[in-house]
């Protein structure tokens, strides 16, 4: 995957600090931006896009 982005939250100073992502119709992969060459978390999307709506709900 080639077109890996970090979170918009990631600014100066920790700004490498963070985690960065890579999605295709069918996979999400997760790296750390501190150390993208070693292995990367691969996600199903429909997987990855329940988590993310888990982050969303506040309280549960």
């Amino acid at each position: 995957m080639d077109n890996w982005r970090k979170s918009s939250y990631s600014g100066e100073g920790d700004g490498n600090n963070c985690v960065e992502i890579a999605a295709t119709p069918t996979r999400t992969a997760v790296r750390d931006s501190k150390a993208p060459a070693r292995a990367t978390l691969d996600f199903p999307a429909p997987v990855f896009a329940l988590f993310l709506e888990g982050l969303k709900k506040p309280g549960e």
